[in-house]
């Protein structure tokens, strides 16, 4: 069973940065896509930032793009989103996810996704 722990979630005004690690235990995780996702307080989960299973290809959503940057160390079995000039509409929880596929490339779909964490928490002050 894949456990994945996010971490490097807080509290940080407008235009600071924060790095986000999810790392994954107790199954194969450096042959997967991954994905990040974020939910605000009453709205739906929404796509991120994914990486393909080689980190060769990533994929942003738009409003991120320029801003975000996401990685992998699969010699760590680990996965990175590196938040720049962050703004208070960024604020919400972020959860990882492992794709559904072996070799996955990116998807911003979260119905390819089997395994998530259980989400850290970005507040970003005005």
């Amino acid at each position: 069973q894949v456990q994945l722990v996010e971490s490097g979630g807080g509290l940080v005004q407008a235009g600071g940065s924060l790095r986000l690690s999810c790392a994954a235990s107790g199954g194969t995780f450096s042959h997967y896509g991954v994905g990040w996702f974020r939910q605000a307080p009453g709205k739906e989960r929404d796509f991120v930032a994914a990486i393909n299973w080689s980190g060769g290809s990533t994929y942003y959503v738009d409003s991120v793009k320029g801003r975000f940057t996401i990685s992998r160390d699969n010699a760590k079995n680990t996965v990175y989103l590196q938040m720049n000039s962050l703004q208070p509409e960024d604020t919400a929880v972020y959860f990882c996810a492992r794709r559904i596929r072996y070799e996955s490339g990116t998807s911003p779909l979260a119905y390819e996704y089997d395994y998530w964490g259980q989400g850290t928490q970005v507040t970003v002050s005005s």
